[in-house]
């Protein structure tokens, strides 16, 4: 088997098998294939990629809560992204979410980009996302159920978010 069928053979047996011990308390675990127009002129794949994966993981997120169904609107108010190691064609990252900081009208999403080709952690991230009421001008806070299936999906992955 050549090497590029090999990091492919890893990255299906991973991601269908098992995840990796640095996910284990992120409850969600957003599956990503780097794609080869996805790669910059230096031949890695592109800081502004990191970004479009952290929305597809945070959406992943928040319909695992039953919290992205339409009726409710949210704005990202702040991202980050922390490059630890270049990632490159043929891979695939597993992003695992969660939440880091629980607001009350906002939370702070945090990501770890583990890369199944590398073994390891390739990126952190994190993001605000601030809730607003259907007219899109004023805050809304988190309802009390929400908080609840929130804190509950976290503490089954034996992470409790900070307040």
């Amino acid at each position: 088997m050549d090497s590029l069928n090999q990091e492919a053979h890893l990255a299906s047996t991973i991601a269908e098998n098992h995840n990796p011990d640095e996910l284990s308390h992120y409850p969600v675990i957003h599956h990503q294939p780097i794609h080869w127009g996805e790669m910059d002129a230096f031949n890695h794949l592109n800081n502004v990629v990191y970004y479009r994966y952290a929305e597809s993981a945070r959406i992943g997120y928040l319909q695992t809560l039953g919290m992205f169904d339409g009726s409710m609107i949210t704005v990202l108010a702040q991202s980050s992204c922390q490059y630890l190691r270049p990632v490159i064609y043929p891979d695939t990252l597993l992003l695992g979410v969660r939440c880091q900081r629980l607001g009350r009208t906002s939370i702070v999403i945090e990501y770890s980009y583990y890369s199944t080709a590398q073994q390891a952690v390739v990126a952190t991230a994190e993001a605000v996302v601030v809730r607003l009421d259907s007219s899109g001008k004023d805050k809304l806070p988190w309802t009390i159920e929400e908080r609840e299936r929130l804190l509950a999906l976290e503490a089954k992955f034996g992470h409790t978010p900070e307040y």
